[in-house]
């Protein structure tokens, strides 16, 4: 009864959470191509999506026009989500991430379903992802890929190489070639009576 009130720092100072915290997941949806595989891998079947498909004109002239899938709904009802994060392990096109936002509390369970605006809301709370570690080894698909640039860049500079060449010989055939020192004449030294005073 003697000791001071211990407040915590929140809800005036928002905590420090860790960087990898599963607060909600966002959703990109730029990124979405309605492939499904979210909604089939959920084990509680708490996301839900609808599309439709809509007919692509051909890019060029004479050829086939394509269909593609568009997103029409995107919710994911948080009441059922156990948090397990295999939607955002099996999206092949980095469409969902965690965020960190913790503060969607209600007092109607229904309204835990949120729809894709709010996923979008909550894309922007995303952290950046950790630095690389300097002494880290390079991941092998940004290793293959360098090599497969430097043979590219290797090869085309050994192309212009080969271009260059016919030229060089070309503009040294037409460059007049000079006598070797030997072979020029040497002029004849002045007497040196003949020189003008203030030579040595």
């Amino acid at each position: 009864m003697t000791k001071k009130t211990v407040t915590a720092q929140y809800p005036d100072v928002q905590p420090e959470l860790p960087p990898r915290s599963r607060g909600v997941i966002g959703l990109f949806e730029e990124n979405c191509t309605v492939c499904m595989l979210c909604a089939r891998e959920c084990p509680d079947w708490c996301i839900y999506i609808d599309s439709h498909k809509e007919t692509v004109p051909a890019a060029a002239p004479g050829g086939r026009e394509r269909s593609r899938n568009v997103l029409d709904r995107f919710a994911i009802d948080f009441s059922l989500c156990m948090y397990c994060g295999i939607c955002i392990e099996v999206c092949p096109f980095d469409a969902l991430f965690w965020s960190p936002e913790f503060e969607y509390a209600e007092t109607d369970i229904l309204e835990l379903t949120h729809e894709r605006d709010k996923l979008r809301e909550w894309m922007w709370t995303v952290p950046e992802p950790p630095a690389l570690d300097p002494a880290a080894e390079e991941p092998k698909e940004i290793a293959a890929a360098r090599k497969t640039a430097d043979k590219l860049e290797a090869a085309r500079q050994a192309e212009q190489a080969e271009q260059a060449a016919p030229a060089e010989q070309a503009a040294r055939a037409e460059q007049p070639q000079q006598p070797p020192k030997s072979q020029q004449p040497q002029q004849p030294q002045q007497p040196e009576q003949n020189r003008p005073e203030g030579d040595a």
